[in-house]
């Protein structure tokens, strides 16, 4: 593992020489932008999370704040088509001071940034990140059920994530919130209260995915341990389309039900009067907004579509 993370070379003038940015496009963020690491490794233990457990670790290896600024200034300097950087580390806001440092130095730049966050940053800190260019958080909530946080190691409760979420409405920071459904005591019941809980605290926009028991993950070894895989076949957990299947079955609870939870959770939470209005309300205040939820929409119906094939 490298330990010094500063000696890796900055990725932005990679990009610039060898990608059109203009076309990578994700509907919760600015269009063009630029998505860089600040480290690699993950503190927490989530049984499901690919990349601490086969990759990057459970130590979370940071470039220095100083690092982390001037490769922003750099791309504010020689990349000014990006409207927005995303600090896609695993857990960015692990260690706060850093984070508020990042921050400070981020808003003496004046650009737009958003980043991944665990449910659990306190108030002040949020603070600090909003007042310092911080527009959108991507939150991995998993699931509104408490024992299946607790089942996979989150490290999380429902009544944190819900006053985090609360601080965010209150400071107008977005959040893109993620779900996975078919985690280790999941149930009709459970998916259930996961949609009943996205709904109530609403993210600005969501994920559903489903449990993917990747081998070298905890949720694989347990996957095996108790029958969950069909024995004597192929795990696949994409079709040809690049649509992701459900793997994991229980005796309870089989793996076409898990599947068809999201396409349910999807609908549930955005054909809703509120919702609707929302986001129409954010596309008419602009013409880009407008165009980006309009392709938005059509790609979200195309996966809708691809899901029934």
């Amino acid at each position: 593992m490298i330990e010094n993370m500063d000696e890796l070379p900055f990725v932005a003038p990679v990009y610039q020489r060898d990608l059109k940015i203009e076309n990578y496009f994700i509907g919760y963020l600015k269009h063009p932008y630029v998505s860089i690491y600040t480290g690699r490794g993950c503190r927490s233990r989530c049984t499901f999370c690919l990349w601490p457990q086969t990759v990057g670790g459970h130590r979370y290896r940071t470039r220095s704040a100083e690092s982390v600024i001037a490769e922003v200034k750099w791309i504010k300097e020689n990349m000014p088509e990006v409207k927005e950087i995303m600090f896609d580390d695993d857990t960015f806001t692990d260690f706060k001071p850093r984070v508020e440092e990042i921050a400070r130095g981020l808003g003496k730049l004046g650009v737009t940034w958003s980043c991944n966050a665990k449910a659990n940053v306190p108030y002040n800190t949020l603070k600090i990140m909003k007042e310092n260019g911080l527009r959108l958080l991507l939150v991995g909530y998993e699931s509104g059920d408490d024992q299946i946080l607790l089942n996979i190691k989150k490290g999380l409760r429902t009544d944190i994530a819900r006053r985090f979420t609360e601080d965010c409405r209150k400071l107008g920071i977005q959040i893109h919130g993620t779900f996975i459904l078919g985690l280790p005591g999941e149930t009709q019941e459970t998916i259930e209260k996961t949609i009943a809980y996205a709904k109530e605290i609403n993210p600005h926009t969501i994920q559903v995915s489903l449990a993917a028991p990747y081998p070298g993950t905890t949720l694989y070894q347990q996957a095996i341990d108790n029958g969950w895989l069909e024995e004597n076949k192929v795990i696949n957990l994409v079709n040809d389309k690049g649509v992701q299947l459900a793997a994991i079955s229980y005796p309870h609870l089989s793996k076409e039900e898990i599947y068809g939870g999201v396409e349910r959770f999807y609908k549930q939470f955005y054909f809703r009067p509120g919702k609707i209005w929302e986001i129409v309300r954010e596309m008419l205040g602009s013409w880009d907004m407008m165009k980006r939820r309009l392709r938005e929409g059509v790609e979200f119906f195309r996966f809708l579509r691809s899901r029934e094939a």
